[in-house]
């Protein structure tokens, strides 16, 4: 039996815990009976401030930093507000993991994107892709940003042999996912969409671009699982790679997808596209070979996984946290 790298002791601070990772992450670790967690919403604490991060690792010193706070958005939002998603996203994953380093935390774990890629990347796209072609322009403010902090953390590793890892997880969705009506990603965007054709009654849901590509998405349960796999398994040895992927090794086309959510949401009218808007990245799936022989699997499906998100929706519906 391999001897765990992280203990019952340990204070762990996961930045970002509000957040549809961050709160994954959370339950996971309790549920593998780790309690004693560290968070500080973005009043009591603002990772874009330096001062005030060193100030309260001074105060509460964390052993162990799980970094899932970001700026995040789908294709509008990135494509809108380019300079916000590189300089916030870059002061926080600096901010944080410079301060971890010099606080003497042991263990660190970054979550990237896997928009880090190329656009034409070989699919599915293994961790050897990273800086080997253009991105994808649509989001590469927050991908570069993302890849920054990848390289900070292998560039920590390799000077001065700082315990930092990284996992780069393929497009999330889950309980407490974004549902705003203009940046949120795709799945949850088509579940808001067709939960408002139904409530009005309407004949058809218009979808963005041609429904092509194809993409792989993981249940956010199965990604704090994967969180807490590599904080207790992981011994990468100083210069090997220090970033895997995390997903399920299977994709679907946003068309079939969109059909999937139209069923869960009960919805029976038409699908009809709107080619004239962008499609964004052709194909986009993960080669999850390298986790895998370490022993993890995702275990939730899409179908269920869909299921129980618009389940989730549909209460935060009613309790009034989303409006239509």
């Amino acid at each position: 039996m391999m001897e765990k790298l992280i203990n019952k002791d340990d204070r762990f601070f996961v930045a970002g815990h509000r957040g549809m990772a961050g709160s994954a992450i959370c339950r996971a670790l309790q549920r593998s009976g780790y309690e004693n967690l560290l968070t500080a919403s973005r009043n009591e604490l603002d990772l874009l401030d330096l001062q005030a991060v060193q100030r309260w690792f001074a105060r509460t010193k964390p052993t162990v930093v799980v970094l899932a706070a970001a700026k995040v958005g789908g294709i509008h939002a990135n494509d809108t507000y380019p300079a916000d998603f590189l300089l916030e996203n870059l002061k926080i994953q600096t901010n944080v993991i410079e301060t971890a380093w010099r606080s003497g935390v042991k263990r660190l774990l970054f979550l990237g994107s896997s928009c880090i890629y190329p656009k034409f990347a070989q699919q599915p796209i293994k961790e050897e892709s990273l800086l080997t072609g253009s991105l994808e322009p649509t989001n590469e403010w927050y991908a570069i940003a993302k890849i920054a902090g990848i390289k900070l953390c292998e560039s920590l590793r390799k000077q001065y042999g700082f315990d930092a890892i990284s996992l780069m997880p393929t497009n999330l969705y889950g309980p407490g996912d974004n549902y705003h009506p203009e940046n949120s990603h795709v799945l949850p965007a088509l579940i808001r969409r067709f939960h408002e054709a139904k409530e009005c009654g309407a004949e058809s849901v218009t979808c963005w671009g041609t429904g092509s590509p194809m993409r792989e998405f993981l249940h956010v349960d199965d990604l704090g699982e994967a969180c807490v796999f590599v904080l207790e398994k992981w011994l990468p040895k100083l210069n090997e790679t220090t970033f895997f992927n995390v997903g399920t090794g299977t994709d679907l086309a946003i068309r079939e997808l969109a059909e999937l959510v139209a069923d869960a949401v009960d919805f029976q009218g038409e699908i009809v596209w709107d080619s004239s808007k962008p499609d964004g990245t052709p194909r986009k799936q993960l080669n999850i070979r390298q986790l895998s022989l370490l022993g993890w699997k995702a275990q939730i499906s899409l179908e269920q996984g869909v299921k129980n998100t618009v389940v989730d929706f549909g209460k935060r519906f009613k309790m009034g946290l989303i409006r239509l």
